[in-house]
């Protein structure tokens, strides 16, 4: 016999009708509009043009057993994001589709004081239905764990007025609600801790369920009529993974009555989680214990210390926290160390002021110099050293305007940032292409009004996409105050940047991906003409005791030149920026320093570079002259 309220979904589609199929293993049910399928154990299916979205019906008198199949008529209420079926006098059905703006109403509407289990079970229905939602948006999540927490506190005033425990296993969490006793208290004697026992999921999970010691004298402090204890075990925890934490143990949750809290316990309470030490372990991580900020949304490890206890080659993990919220143990992988993110601090910082500096000399001597202005080559540089002028100089202004008001100030620093990170990019594929051109595709290379076509790409595609990105502002807020945290210390740095995660890698990433292939492809390619350069000088050279000897050291000083220009170009096409690639997944200390130094310098080395080919144009010049001064020239040629 299948309740009604249980079958909230369905597949088929008929005009004006609701078509139930009930079955042992699921239910079916097809709308003008949607198909739906629950499979009551697992997960729960409605699709919408292959959109995810929710179907809740509410009550009826009706019961319907297993085999059962039939359409009812409907009568149909829509919006933009929601159809209203009115199946009969006391059923209707509603459908809404899985985005932010419709969920949340949703969500926050399920609470109420109710001491029944209806609401609480939608709400799970509501997360099965849109689970590429809840695990990629963390407004929703934060509104699921809330009010899961409230109607969790609803159950446990009503729970503390029966006698004895009471145990609530829902689907996706059990629920034991203990009334502490005088005599429970007592009975402990001189014990520090009293045990409690925390909720079983699955028979065969026995063995995974954490030990629960609580304290005896801030127990004591509770009055004993409302001395009531509330342990929550999860299912499963995908609405705690807010950054994509690796959980390693059961997520557990303590609550007292009528949100009470228990905070700065001179005796911690004792946690002992059983927990696959070997499971995606290696040397760089470590096993840890984390309570749950439900303010800020984030895990953290303040007022916990992390110990371990082997018994029977069982190695358990003992957490001992002096407050009550929810709590698990997390796989770490080893962040960086306090002492080394300073120094990667102040090399950034140092050297992005620097870069800022030369950058802004080499824009100087540009501009009062008419020599430079011909030389495309020159410009194209001091184009990449304007735009690393923006971005280190919006750098050094992101913590600072995440202090100041109004909120426009942090997101103009953001959106800033933002499109000088992406100009210099492109300017760095520009270098690449003007190089191909330059020197590899010799011949046939003049193109008209060349300079101010690289100039529309250099500085125009970055422009669209920041305006793409600020128009998608009504849909989501991208820029703005960033947090971030580092792992070891929990100490927070609020920056101006892109709030989104997926936005930033999604579109920087890719961005930068694309071009560093195209830029690596272009120094392989200069590389071997290098080398090849090279090929052809060893053959001309004529044998000879002290000419070979002369040769090698021209060779050698050669070789060195070489290097030093593919280093060069390296550092001008931003291929450095690939140590990002390198270093991504775990701490390398030796790719993180060097990845600093060289980008947050990459202005004086840009400076430095224009200064050589100056030196060398100068040169070459003088030669020309004095070559051409005794000589009489009979022509002109002009490209």
């Amino acid at each position: 016999m299948v309740s009604l309220l249980l079958l909230m979904l369905l597949p088929s589609s008929l005009a004006d009708k609701v078509c139930f199929s009930i079955s042992r293993s699921d239910i079916n049910i097809t709308t003008p509009h949607a198909v739906i399928l629950d499979e009551r154990i697992n997960t729960v299916k409605c699709k919408l043009d292959e959109f995810p979205c929710v179907f809740l019906c509410t009550a009826s008198n009706m019961t319907w057993f297993n085999g059962s199949s039939f359409c009812l008529d409907t009568n149909l209420i829509s919006t933009s994001a929601t159809f209203t079926y009115t199946v009969q006098q006391k059923l209707t059905c509603s459908l809404y589709i899985c985005n932010e703006t419709v969920i949340l109403p949703l969500i926050y509407s399920l609470y109420s004081d109710s001491s029944d289990l209806k609401a609480i079970t939608q709400l799970f229905y509501i997360r099965e239905s849109c689970l590429q939602l809840f695990s990629s948006n963390p407004v929703v999540k934060m509104a699921y764990i809330n009010v899961e927490r409230r109607m969790i506190h609803t159950i446990m005033n009503t729970s503390w007025l029966m006698n004895g425990p009471m145990n609530y296993r829902l689907k996706a969490l059990s629920l034991n609600v203990f009334n502490i006793t005088e005599t429970d208290l007592n009975s402990a004697g001189n014990k520090l801790r009293i045990q409690i026992e925390a909720p079983q999921l699955l028979p065969q999970n026995k063995s995974y369920i954490p030990e629960i010691w609580l304290p005896v004298n801030a127990l004591h402090t509770i009055p004993k009529e409302r001395r009531v204890i509330g342990l929550v075990s999860y299912m499963q925890h995908s609405q705690f993974e807010i950054k994509h934490e690796d959980i390693s143990s059961m997520v557990l949750r303590i609550e007292l009555l009528e949100e009470q809290h228990l905070y700065n316990l001179k005796t911690s309470i004792q946690m002992i989680f059983k927990v696959d030490v070997h499971r995606n372990m290696d040397n760089d991580s470590r096993l840890q214990c984390h309570y749950f900020d439900e303010q800020e949304g984030l895990w953290k490890t303040n007022g916990c210390e992390t110990s371990t206890r082997t018994l029977d080659n069982q190695t358990d993990i003992v957490c001992n926290c002096n407050h009550a919220t929810p709590f698990t143990v997390l796989l770490i992988r080893e962040p960086i160390a306090e002492v080394h993110w300073k120094i990667l601090s102040y090399i950034s910082y140092i050297g992005c002021g620097l870069s800022a500096f030369f950058s802004a000399l080499s824009i100087l001597v540009y501009v009062f110099s008419q020599k430079h202005r011909k030389d495309y080559s020159i410009s194209i540089h001091v184009s990449l050293s304007g735009a690393l002028f923006l971005l280190n100089s919006t750098f050094l202004l992101t913590e600072w305007g995440a202090t100041v008001k109004p909120n426009w100030v942090c997101v103009f620093i953001a959106v800033f940032m933002h499109y000088s990170l992406l100009s210099c990019f492109t300017w760095m594929a520009i270098e690449a292409l003007h190089l191909y051109l330059l020197l590899i595709k010799v011949f046939n290379t003049y193109y008209k009004h060349y300079l101010v076509k690289l100039s529309l790409a250099g500085w125009g595609i970055p422009g669209v996409i920041v305006a793409v990105s600020l128009g998608l502002n009504d849909l989501k807020q991208l820029y703005g105050v960033t947090k971030m945290t580092m792992a070891d210390t929990n100490q927070t740095n609020a920056i101006c940047w892109i709030t989104d995660d997926t936005f930033f890698y999604s579109l920087n990433l890719a961005y930068f991906s694309l071009i560093f292939i195209f830029n690596s492809g272009i120094l392989v390619a200069v590389a071997s003409s290098i080398v090849k350069m090279k090929q052809v000088f060893r053959r001309n050279v004529k044998l000879g005791a002290e000419t070979m000897r002369n040769t090698w050291r021209e060779m050698l000083k050669e070789s060195c030149r070489n290097g030093i220009t593919v280093l060069g170009l390296t550092c001008l096409m931003g291929t450095t920026w690939g140590l990002a690639f390198l270093g991504s997944g775990y701490v390398n200390y030796p790719l993180l320093y060097l990845f600093s130094i060289l980008n947050s310098t990459q202005g004086l080395f840009i400076f430095l570079w224009i200064c050589q080919s100056d030196k060398k144009q100068r040169k070459r010049e003088l030669e020309n002259r004095t070559i051409s001064t005794p000589m009489t020239t009979a022509g002109t040629k002009s490209d």
